[in-house]
């Protein structure tokens, strides 16, 4: 059962990456398509699916945030992500403000995965 959760949790993980990237080169590009319906419903499924994967993954290794470094890390940047996210796609006053919080999203998902990856909250050392 864990190999399964393992590998839906990073197949969704790069899914919602790159649905993520996408949005905001629409939003970027000021491009329409990111107004039809699917580009609004798509991550919230991706992510749903992300969410529960990793709270199977959290329950079946009996590794929790809080206890563990590494996943305590990962919430808070997680946390981090979408809040940056919502500036970036709906609270943003402007396009610079938007872009900006774009950015620090892109940086906290990536910090995400290099904390997942070596399992270290200070995954460049420290």
């Amino acid at each position: 059962m864990y190999a399964i959760g393992f590998w839906v949790h990073v197949a969704c993980v790069y899914l919602s990456l790159a649905g993520f990237v996408l949005r905001g080169l629409w939003m970027l590009t000021d491009s329409p398509l990111r107004l039809l319906k699917p580009a609004k419903i798509l991550p919230h499924v991706v992510d749903t699916l992300l969410l529960l994967s990793a709270l199977m993954l959290v329950l079946s290794t009996s590794q929790y945030p809080f206890t563990h470094g590494w996943l305590t890390a990962k919430l808070f940047a997680l946390l981090a992500y979408i809040g940056l996210g919502l500036v970036a796609f709906r609270f943003g006053p402007n396009k610079a403000v938007r872009s900006a919080a774009f950015a620090a999203a892109l940086l906290a998902f990536i910090y995400m995965l290099a904390v997942a990856y070596s399992r270290n909250p200070w995954p460049l050392g420290g």
